[in-house]
């Protein structure tokens, strides 16, 4: 009786822990610096960048003072930004006039440099050797006016246990974004698994060197009950020749959520045919 107990038990436990999942999750998402507070990517061009709400700027933001300062880039990609006198924002905090921009790509460990001003900011982004910069509002009406996360029931047979392949080399994978750019990953192994009597495979890369896997998949759900583009899953590194697949935390990427995000496609190789009813559902308040 011991076993069938503790089995009861941990089943019980498992929609405690997907719903404790769900908050976090939502939490993340509507903080005051998350996904939802975006209000603009603005592409930088070589040479001066003016910047301000002010429509006379090269590039006119959403939201802070008439005139922000200029950015200038170099021929090198180097940035480095001058404040106007009276735009009252800081650089990474400090009441500074002038400071050079380094951007998510060449910050290491660090984050990237921070330019505030009243409730919003920006920093710069480097994708496919362009720079951006990713604006962000706390007072966004996309954080404002959230409408909350669908899901599918908590379904336990979603979570799957699947055999782990590994490659050695790494294989290598292309991943699209939804800006254009394709980026070519480290792939570790396969994940192999079984559902309604067929076979599946799903190809993970590393976003850092030991992390976690990260899974960027489709399905027959996929631009239907869930957004088209893909779900994000990740998992735990593989032990004893397995790794879990816990398909009711598989979740909609940024660009669900706003248009101002850059986030990578399923590539066909993640293109499941089989409907994952689990995880999230289509955003309601979704752009497109």
């Amino acid at each position: 009786m011991q076993a069938e107990t503790a089995t009861a038990a941990a089943a019980g436990d498992y929609p405690h822990e997907i719903e404790q999942w769900r908050a976090k999750r939502t939490a993340n998402l509507t903080a005051p610096t998350g996904w939802l507070s975006l209000i603009g990517l603005e592409w930088l061009q070589e040479g001066a960048n003016r910047i301000g709400s002010a429509s006379d700027n090269d590039i006119v933001l959403k939201a802070g003072p008439a005139h922000l300062g200029v950015v200038t880039q170099g021929k090198d990609g180097a940035l480095h930004i001058v404040l106007d006198e009276k735009s009252g924002a800081t650089i990474d905090g400090k009441q500074v006039r002038e400071a050079a921009l380094i951007d998510d790509m060449h910050a290491g460990e660090a984050t990237p440099t921070t330019v505030a001003f009243g409730s919003a900011s920006f920093y710069v982004i480097e994708r496919d050797g362009r720079k951006a910069l990713r604006v962000k509002d706390s007072n966004a009406e996309t954080r404002k006016h959230f409408l909350g996360i669908d899901y599918f029931p908590i379904d336990p047979s979603w979570r799957v246990v699947a055999d782990w392949v590994p490659f050695d080399p790494p294989h290598k994978l292309e991943i699209g974004s939804v800006i254009g750019t394709i980026d070519k990953v480290d792939v570790p192994g396969k994940a192999v698994f079984q559902r309604d009597g067929h076979t599946f495979e799903l190809l993970p890369y590393q976003e850092e060197p030991g992390g976690e896997l990260f899974f960027v998949l489709a399905d027959r759900t996929s631009g239907k009950e869930t957004y088209g583009a893909a779900r994000f899953l990740y998992a735990a590194l593989p032990k004893d020749g397995k790794v879990v697949l816990d398909f009711n935390k598989a979740y909609n990427p940024p660009c669900a959520f706003t248009p101002f995000a850059t986030c990578p496609l399923a590539p066909p190789e993640n293109r499941l045919d089989v409907a994952v009813t689990a995880g999230e559902k289509k955003y309601r308040g979704g752009h497109h």
